[in-house]
């Protein structure tokens, strides 16, 4: 298989950001039951990512992700995080996890309607 090039799918982004904050539903399963505020988000995600990594490998994204400014960077083969743009970062991060983990806001009383 040939090295993939060009921005990341929709698809690979999630994959790439489920990656990123796997331990986020298991580690704060009790909060997200019962809703997060973005101010507690921010701090459980800032928790999740850490303070720097990331991984890379053959016919896989690069990723590199940091908790301060909750961002994370992602592409087909090395980049640098210093001039590449962040696929997800602060408000971004936190509408990518309220979506795919179904986090609701503790205010948020429409979402138990569906």
């Amino acid at each position: 298989m040939g090295k993939r090039k060009g921005p990341l799918s929709r698809a690979e982004a999630e994959g790439v950001f489920r990656r990123v904050t796997r331990p986020l539903p298991k580690r704060y399963a009790k909060q997200i039951e019962t809703g997060m505020t973005d101010a507690e988000f921010e701090a459980a995600l800032k928790a999740t990512l850490g303070i720097f990594g990331g991984s890379g490998g053959p016919n896989a994204p690069w990723i590199t992700y940091q908790g301060s400014g909750l961002k994370i960077w992602a592409s087909w083969g090395s980049h640098n995080h210093v001039t590449l743009k962040p696929i997800f970062w602060g408000t971004t991060t936190i509408k990518m996890a309220r979506e795919l983990y179904k986090i609701a806001e503790p205010e948020d009383r429409q979402l138990g309607l569906f």
